[in-house]
């Protein structure tokens, strides 16, 4: 247990205590703004490239588990969306946004860090896919949503133009792509482009994890709505459970792809969610409660999760 405490608490450790600078210390929420743009335009585009691009071009390719882990969200976006419009009374912009508490899992700031930490070099590539192609589907879908609900005023055609616009230009999207690219060509980048790249990537996980908790700290926490619970209950216990069944089910896939992909979606709702919340100015308060109290949670269910794939107990097929 105490490899497994060494492991997790650093993480959640961090967070916590960008959660009590944000709650203690009076600056306000543009100070951030410096560190969020080094953390999505270098720090974390450095470490995608370098996971991708170190990884064997014929690894990139599997098509079954990008389609296993991308189907699977897309299931629990389903069932999340569909509590949200039974319990928010059938509006479709909330239940969006609800959508993406109850699937959406924390792949940028806390899943690299924590995967490779957990299961080493292995895990790159996996975390590198379900991030890469997770993003692309909430990119899509959630747009299209919110035009279709009458939130988004241009339209479902220029809706789209600008989702493959935002997809295509995306830094985490280009880094991988470039990542690819490299690895398909076998670059060797020069050793002071390496170096470079080494600190920046050294820098994504620690500067994410503080900047996440700083950003739900400061975000206002009133009554929680009624169905957040519902909703991570599908992130939290479901989300992981089908990843497991889904992947044991197709079948072929090492146990380091298998651990990577529940892990990864055992983690709590992205702050993306309470982001696109802003963004289109709708269920504000449920988004930043369903990332607050999720982040919380999770410190018991991904620490139980850890402990499961540490002492080897997911079982690596539906007979075992």
């Amino acid at each position: 247990m105490d490899e497994v405490l060494a492991l997790a608490l650093p993480f959640f450790g961090v967070i916590f205590l960008g959660l009590g600078c944000g709650r203690l210390a009076r600056i306000p929420e543009s100070g951030l703004a410096w560190l969020s743009f080094f953390i999505i335009y270098l720090a974390l585009p450095a470490l995608f490239f370098s996971l991708v691009a170190r990884t064997p071009f014929h690894e990139l390719t599997n098509g079954s588990f990008i389609l296993a882990t991308t189907a699977t969200t897309a299931v629990c976006f389903t069932l999340s969306l569909l509590v949200g419009l039974w319990l928010r009374r059938g509006n479709l912009p909330e239940a969006a946004i609800a959508a993406i508490v109850g699937s959406y899992s924390n792949v940028g700031y806390m899943g690299p860090g924590l995967t490779l930490g957990a299961l080493g070099a292995g895990a790159s590539v996996p975390t590198a896919l379900i991030f890469v192609f997770d993003s692309l589907f909430f990119f899509t879908i959630v747009p299209v949503l919110m035009a279709m609900g009458g939130r988004d005023k241009r339209g479902l055609g220029h809706t789209l133009l600008l989702v493959v616009r935002r997809v295509v230009t995306h830094p985490f999207n280009i880094a991988t792509f470039l990542g690819v690219l490299s690895a398909y060509l076998e670059f060797q980048p020069p050793a002071a482009l390496d170096k470079t790249l080494e600190f920046l990537r050294n820098a994504a996980a620690p500067c994410a994890l503080f900047t996440l908790g700083v950003s739900v700290a400061l975000r206002p926490m009133g009554k929680m709505q009624s169905e957040v619970p519902w909703l991570l209950a599908i992130k939290l216990v479901i989300h992981p459970a089908l990843v497991w069944l889904v992947l044991s089910l197709v079948g072929g896939f090492d146990p380091v792809w298998v651990a990577t992909a529940v892990l990864m979606a055992s983690l709590p709702p992205a702050l993306n969610a309470f982001i696109m919340a802003k963004q289109y100015d709708t269920y504000v308060a449920g988004a930043s409660g369903g990332v607050l109290v999720g982040t919380v949670v999770s410190v018991a269910t991904v620490t139980a999760m850890l402990y499961a794939i540490q002492h080897d107990m997911l079982p690596h097929g539906l007979l075992q």
